[in-house]
């Protein structure tokens, strides 16, 4: 059963606009099934089929007259040499929409982009699935907590209770985990972190101890939600700071997780510095730090930073599906212990949010969000937690339940 993704709207617009548009993200995050579903009767080539590759690689120049355009490359960064000749045709034909491509390695593939491609092709970043999506909701807009999107968003609004939102936190996001209610967990996951550095840790650099990567991985995951200690990180596992922040660059461009930039102006000289660290899959980091059930993970002592990591993970994958592939979210910190969980910025404004597990926040929730009017102009925010209706916490601050993102 395909699961319409929200991605798609801006796929189609970008596919308008550019002469080739690619969709990078995870592995096992749809790519290719959305891909296919929007560009019925277009030639589908998968690059994982070693005779294609074969010839992509070594006769790239003929390539596209066996797969003629318009045409979807799945796995494109497996032949990089491609991007010139799509270059090539493309400004030759100048035509919109011939090539649609697939890949879960940025590294690789920015690099051929920004060289080929530039101004030619549109770069679109599609995750798991939203909650918007699993419960079949159309509503697209990115996440902004004004009135204006709180009275659009209402109207499609679904309460979601514990069981099933715990549920949906430890399992994670991946497709085929949803629509297979039955499939092993743990065998799922243990076989996506094989997968993941057999095919795309070992193209990217050189790890000779895959167990002391693993490892590294499931420091990272126990982590999540907190401010980056790259020194820390690196003593834990023993292995270098280099190492350790090469390992986390590959981390970062295979997209498995996100860093949250504080925010900073010309006043902001008290802040700190390091960004926070996400995992977008809260059902990859669950599995790595061994919280196997979904009570257990709500009951447990990362439970706060799970939620919160599934909240931005929520809010990201809002602004992605719309296209938006850099949007301005931030966090705040300073050495005096002011913080403010997320920041929105906006037409000028700046939205905080506070995220809590809790579904009975107060004003003293918000206490920081004062600090913000030393920032820049303050726009509406509110504490996004599990509580099921929307209210009012203050004139200008809303308690925001999880299922209104």
């Amino acid at each position: 059963m395909y699961i319409k993704r929200h991605i798609e709207g801006a796929v189609k617009k970008a596919s308008a606009m550019f002469g080739a548009v690619l969709v990078t993200g995870p592995r096992q995050v749809g790519k290719t099934t959305m891909l296919q579903e929007i560009t019925v009767g277009i030639k589908y080539v998968s690059l994982d089929d070693p005779l294609r590759l074969s010839s992509a690689v070594g006769e790239s120049i003929t390539f596209f007259k066996d797969f003629p355009p318009p045409v979807f490359v799945d796995e494109v960064q497996r032949a990089p040499s491609l991007f010139m000749v799509m270059k090539m045709i493309i400004d030759e034909k100048k035509e919109k929409g011939m090539f649609f491509l697939s890949g879960s390695q940025q590294f690789r593939m920015m690099k051929n982009v920004s060289e080929s491609l530039a101004g030619r092709i549109g770069i679109l970043t599609l995750l798991g699935l939203s909650l918007r999506e699993t419960s079949g909701i159309s509503f697209d807009r990115p996440f902004i907590p004004t009135d204006g999107y709180f009275d659009e968003r209402s109207k499609a609004y679904r309460p979601m209770d514990q069981g099933s939102l715990w549920k949906t936190i430890q399992r994670g996001c991946l497709p085929e985990l949803f629509s297979e209610e039955g499939m092993d967990w743990r065998m799922f996951y243990s076989s996506y972190v094989s997968a993941y550095i057999e095919r795309d840790v070992r193209e990217l650099v050189n790890v000779e101890n895959e167990l002391k990567f693993i490892n590294f991985m499931t420091v990272i995951a126990g982590r999540t939600g907190s401010v980056l200690n790259i020194s820390s990180v690196a003593g834990d596992i023993g292995i270098s700071v280099p190492t350790a922040e090469r390992w986390l660059s590959v981390l970062r461009a295979s997209n498995i997780v996100y860093l949250l930039q504080p925010y900073h102006n010309n006043i902001t000289s008290r802040t700190i510095k390091s960004p926070k660290l996400y995992f977008l899959d809260t059902g990859l980091a669950a599995y790595l730090t061994r919280w196997n059930t979904p009570d257990v993970l709500r009951d447990g002592a990362m439970a706060g930073a799970f939620f919160e990591t599934f909240v931005v993970s929520e809010v990201l994958k809002s602004y992605y599906n719309a296209g938006i592939s850099d949007p301005s979210l931030y966090y705040y910190r300073d050495k005096d212990g002011n913080e403010v969980d997320l920041l929105i910025e906006e037409n000028g404004l700046l939205h905080p949010i506070e995220i809590k597990k809790s579904s009975d926040p107060s004003k003293g929730d918000i206490k920081a969000f004062g600090i913000v009017d030393r920032l820049g102009k303050r726009g509406p925010g509110g504490v996004i937690c599990t509580y099921d209706s929307l209210l009012s916490l203050d004139s200008s601050n809303k308690i925001i339940p999880i299922g209104m993102i």
